[in-house]
């Protein structure tokens, strides 16, 4: 992730991710050139894969599948016609690569890593899976760009296999002139690792100060590896009309807690309980994730959807 060490790989969790060094190597997407005419190879990470704990692996392989074949293209394969064709393949709707946007950028070649795959919401014939992506694009001198974002993929039960109904690709937005100076705390702890749509949001401004000091504070006894923060993820709640907090700059998602990924049915449920107490004592007055805690009114919840991630939600 920019700003952070590169994830490993896990069997348990299933994440594949590779430890190729990041172009461009800042938060949030910066470029890096590589001299006129000397094309140095892409990145080429493995396809992530879910692993063995997964309430449904299939939903999250089949929105991770359409994000690369939307995101990834060999020199040359540029353009709606052939993201169209790449999609076709996958047996989905051709008409999805319409809705690519930031996904693909006018480069004649680009690959993609896929960091982490989470639930946005996960229902009995519905769901949301978040992918959240670090992609390299290639530019015309044969430069190269770092960059990223968060897809929101929407899908419903079919069979042989989910399908995907519908993707929704962050657009942070621009980044303000002058961060506030708990963006820039942010950015300089290390123990606080962040893909590129998160840094995006952070710069853009519209992140609230209770989510950033609340990161600063739990990267005190914690490495905290952040999925979601504001774009990227569905303006409701899934499965309600309930606003979210996280569009509101009022929550982040943690997929990985001091390098143990929290889908892994392998790490310690005690170190994630203690991570979502003290969340709470962060501030935070909606903790969600895979384990069950008694606290006073609703301040704690798990379900299926939290099952791989913890939510740490704010009022303001």
């Amino acid at each position: 992730m920019p700003g952070s060490t590169s994830p490993g790989t896990t069997a348990a969790s299933g994440s594949s991710v590779a430890t190729t060094p990041t172009a461009g190597g800042t938060p949030g997407g910066s470029s890096g050139a590589t001299p006129t005419g000397v094309a140095s190879p892409l990145p080429n990470p493995p396809l992530w894969q879910p692993g063995p704990s997964e309430v449904q692996p299939d939903v999250k392989r089949r929105a991770v599948e359409l994000v690369a074949a939307l995101g990834a293209w060999p020199p040359g394969g540029q353009g709606v016609a052939a993201a169209r064709a790449r999609v076709a393949a996958l047996g989905l709707p051709p008409a999805l690569a319409d809705q690519a946007g930031p996904l693909a950028p006018p480069a004649p070649e680009a690959s993609l890593e896929v960091i982490d795959a989470q639930y946005g919401g996960i229902l009995a014939d519905s769901a949301s899976v978040l992918v959240v992506c670090r992609q390299w694009t290639r530019g015309p001198d044969g430069s190269v760009a770092g960059g990223g974002c968060t897809v929101d993929v929407r899908l419903s039960r079919s069979e042989p296999r989910w399908t995907v109904t519908e993707l929704h690709p962050g657009e942070p937005g621009p980044a303000v002139p002058t961060p506030s100076s708990a963006v820039a705390r942010v950015f300089a702890e290390p123990r606080i690792e962040l893909p590129p749509g998160a840094a995006a949001d952070l710069r853009s401004g519209a992140v609230h100060d209770s989510v950033l000091e609340a990161m600063l504070r739990l990267a005190g006894p914690y490495t905290l590896s952040v999925s979601v923060v504001r774009s990227g993820h569905p303006l409701l709640v899934f499965g309600t009309t309930r606003p979210s907090d996280h569009p509101q700059g009022r929550a982040f998602d943690v997929w990985r807690i001091d390098g143990h990924p929290v889908v892994d049915p392998g790490t310690s449920r005690a170190l994630v309980e203690s991570f979502m107490r003290d969340a709470a004592a962060a501030g935070s007055y909606n903790v969600g994730g895979p384990v069950a805690i008694r606290g006073a009114g609703n301040q704690f919840f798990t379900d299926d959807t939290h099952h791989d991630h913890v939510h740490v939600g704010f009022t303001a």
